[in-house]
């Protein structure tokens, strides 16, 4: 076994100093996923050789619903949302990823094996994950930015979906930022590791690109959903806890 990996864990080392230095407080979070990325990728490994061997579709699909059910959990704890944010969650990335994985299985693109269904829905699972975060976080500054403007519409009779509008318009710009970034800079700046992969294998160069093309198109497609959904599943529990917390700080001022 190659322990030269380890080696890489200085840089680690040095963002867990850096941030203690600025005081960013992201120690216990840098320190934290970064054992658990270890033990999680050293689990995989092991695990994969099992989940390889599923034949039964309804077990493969049990499978992304455990996966989906975990980053639903994650999202709760990395963006909460109440009582409701577990729900919200997981159902923005269930729907969103959904639609897109069934419609590439529809159109003949992923087949219902295991080597192709689990690690595809994990890409497009995880894509979601992280375009709900970031939708989340930043529809809650925008609401506490534009929360003047917001009271505004509402009193002159505006639905309250209409007056945050302006703000979920920019959150999804915003989320789409790195997977548009991705898609610009593909095979100049950004080497695709399903190519390289295949490539390596010994597949034909042309089959390599179409099947990476394949994948990034639904990143994109699932980050759109990811980003849409969040605004229309939670823009009632983001305004009602950034309103009120606004209410409370200005009373108190």
């Amino acid at each position: 076994m190659h322990y030269s990996f380890l080696a890489s864990y200085l840089l680690i080392l040095f963002a867990l100093w850096y941030s203690r230095r600025e005081h960013f407080g992201l120690e216990k979070q840098i320190l934290t996923n970064s054992v658990l990325a270890m033990v999680q990728l050293g689990l995989l490994g092991y695990v994969l050789v099992y989940l390889f061997k599923i034949t039964h579709p309804s077990l493969l699909f049990f499978v992304l619903l455990g996966m989906t059910a975990f980053g639903a959990y994650t999202a709760r704890k990395r963006s909460p949302l109440g009582e409701k944010g577990f729900v919200i969650a997981f159902s923005v990335l269930g729907i969103s990823s959904g639609i897109v994985f069934l419609s590439m299985m529809a159109f003949g693109v992923i087949h219902m094996v295991p080597h192709e269904m689990i690690p595809i829905g994990g890409m497009i699972i995880g894509n979601a994950l992280n375009v709900y975060t970031q939708s989340v976080e930043r529809f809650k500054g925008e609401v506490k930015n534009t929360v003047e403007t917001i009271e505004g519409m509402i009193a002159l009779g505006a639905p309250l979906k209409e007056a945050l509008s302006f703000a979920s318009r920019a959150s999804v710009k915003a989320a789409m930022i790195p997977t548009l970034n991705m898609l610009q800079t593909v095979g100049i700046i950004h080497i695709p590791g399903i190519t390289t992969g295949m490539l390596l294998a010994g597949a034909d160069p042309l089959t390599a690109v179409s099947y990476q093309l394949a994948v990034m198109y639904m990143m994109v497609a699932v980050s759109l959903l990811a980003a849409a959904f969040t605004m229309m599943f939670s823009y009632r529990e983001i305004f009602g806890a950034t309103f009120g917390s606004t209410l409370s700080g200005r009373q108190k001022g």
